[in-house]
């Protein structure tokens, strides 16, 4: 790749990314959903409940990474509120993959783990990840709330979710950069939600 090939590849990268970024911003779509997701959570765990997570590879970072605000604190010191991502287990993850297929790694953890009145929020770029969508029957089997995030047109998700957070873009890479400024952004008002943020935070 020659010095004007790459920085042209980096300049459409970039040209993409603030794209997406903007048409996300600019819809009053994924605020309104982002608002009522926080709500539903921070309602659940007021009452007791609980936040499951999941997605397949970048989208198994963002659950950790999800779960890990949620238990330690993204804003301001606060107590922990109860997170899981089921992506860390790694004798879980690879029995159930051995014992009964790579398909069935969610939906044994939130059959294992989910009680009536949790929240599940699975993460697929393409909104077809099977396995994401085995645990979404799973969780709503089990009376669970199901949140979804998710790329352009949310697929097979939209079927399976309560609430589904689209990002307009069908790049991966640019998906999963928007999933994770919602998430912090979804982690933060359920933080301010549960606990009064200090001044100036």
């Amino acid at each position: 790749m020659t010095t004007e090939t790459a920085e042209l590849f980096v300049a459409d990268y970039m040209a993409e990314s603030l794209d997406a970024m903007r048409a996300f911003v600019e819809s009053p779509a994924p605020r309104a959903t982002l608002l009522a997701m926080a709500g539903l959570v921070a309602s659940r765990m007021r009452d007791g409940g609980k936040l499951l997570v999941a997605g397949n590879g970048g989208s198994a970072g963002d659950a950790q990474h999800i779960a890990g605000e949620f238990v330690a604190r993204l804003m301001y010191d606060r107590a922990p509120l109860p997170a899981i991502a089921l992506t860390t287990d790694s004798s879980g993850l690879t029995a159930i993959g051995n014992d009964y297929g790579f398909e069935m790694i969610f939906e044994r953890q939130v059959r294992a783990l989910g009680a009536r009145g949790d929240v599940f929020l699975g993460i697929s770029t393409s909104g077809r990840s099977p396995n994401v969508l085995r645990a979404f029957a799973a969780a709503r089997e089990a009376g669970l709330h199901c949140l979804g995030f998710a790329g352009a047109h949310g697929g097979a998700m939209r079927e399976h979710c309560d609430l589904l957070l689209e990002v307009p873009s069908p790049r991966t890479a640019v998906i999963q950069q928007l999933h994770i400024t919602a998430a912090h952004i979804f982690c933060a008002l359920v933080e301010r939600e549960m606990f009064p943020p200090p001044a100036g935070a």
